[in-house]
């Protein structure tokens, strides 16, 4: 898996970063919420989920703007991505791509081995997007969401060994004796 944390041709050309959201970036993280969703998260829903301990947010900037967001959390044996928007003058420049191959960098055999996300029936570019990078939707969520009478697919990543990473050794006395 490469775990790269630069962008194909931005806007002016340039390389995105991604980062750790901090609070700064709150009015812009809210702007592109707003932009991208219907029903768009509040600064209060966004200030309780992030105070979880398991749950991380990260923006890409591009141009010294905040250009996307995630918010996912960190489950024993998953990661769960609960917010996850690119601002539309942004989008088809490779910041979602860059976005989620941080998060597909986070993976292992070990450990965490899969990513899942609800996407509103509604959402098609969306499950487009998340079907195009290995995605699948394993079930429906019938009136998923409480802000309106709509189902959700839940959709799963799971992530695939490198014929390395299955030669090599599983544990310390393996890795000794080889």
């Amino acid at each position: 898996m490469e775990n790269t944390q630069k962008i194909g041709p931005a806007l002016t050309g340039q390389a995105a970063h991604i980062r750790w959201m901090i609070r700064r970036d709150m009015p812009d993280v809210l702007g592109i919420e707003s932009n991208c969703f219907e029903f768009a998260w509040s600064e209060d829903d966004f200030i309780r989920c992030l105070r979880q301990r398991n749950c991380i947010g990260m923006v890409a900037e591009c141009d010294e703007r905040v250009a996307g967001f995630m918010i996912y959390e960190l489950h024993k044996n998953r990661l769960h991505i609960l917010n996850f928007a690119v601002h539309s003058d942004y989008r088809r420049h490779g910041i979602g791509n860059t976005m989620m191959r941080k998060l597909l960098g986070k993976l292992s055999q070990e450990r965490r081995n899969r990513i899942m996300l609800e996407v509103r029936e509604t959402n098609l570019e969306a499950q487009l997007f998340f079907k195009s990078l290995g995605f699948k939707a394993i079930s429906v969520l019938r009136d998923f969401y409480d802000d309106a009478t709509e189902d959700a697919y839940l959709m799963q990543f799971r992530y695939q060994p490198t014929a390395e990473e299955l030669a090599a050794p599983h544990n310390r006395i393996t890795r000794m004796a080889g």
